[in-house]
């Protein structure tokens, strides 16, 4: 059984930083793929960035050049660093997890957190 927890969420202004963090529990540390994922209002649930196994990572090219993604497989751990946080970064990150790398960046992985609010003000 699988279950995700994010935290680290909260408000910083314009040009802060945050470092979000999911423990992945019941989840084979080192095997399958992790994600981030950003939701707003009325918008669609949109990768933000992943990392497969062998430490294979996709950004999302609005956070590409500002955001970090990060895996501590000793502690099933995964992270997002995220820097030089715009407005537009305003919004619910999701934790995300499947066996399949596919499945998980077109945004239908098997297991999803739920969720850990970011604000972002001018």
């Amino acid at each position: 059984q699988i279950k995700l927890v994010e935290s680290g969420g909260g408000s910083v202004q314009a040009g802060g930083s945050l470092t979000l963090s999911c423990e992945a529990s019941g989840y084979n540390s080192g095997s399958g793929s992790l994600g981030w994922f950003h939701q707003v209002p009325g918008k669609e649930r949109e990768g933000v960035a992943a990392i497969d196994e062998n430490g294979g990572i996709n950004y999302e090219d609005h956070v590409k050049d500002r955001f970090t993604i990060s895996r501590d497989k000793t502690k099933n751990i995964l992270y997002l660093q995220m820097n030089d946080l715009k407005p537009e970064d305003t919004g619910t990150y999701y934790c995300a997890a499947d066996e399949r790398w596919v499945r998980l960046w077109a945004g239908a992985p098997s297991y999803w957190g739920q969720g850990t609010q970011v604000t972002v003000s001018s």
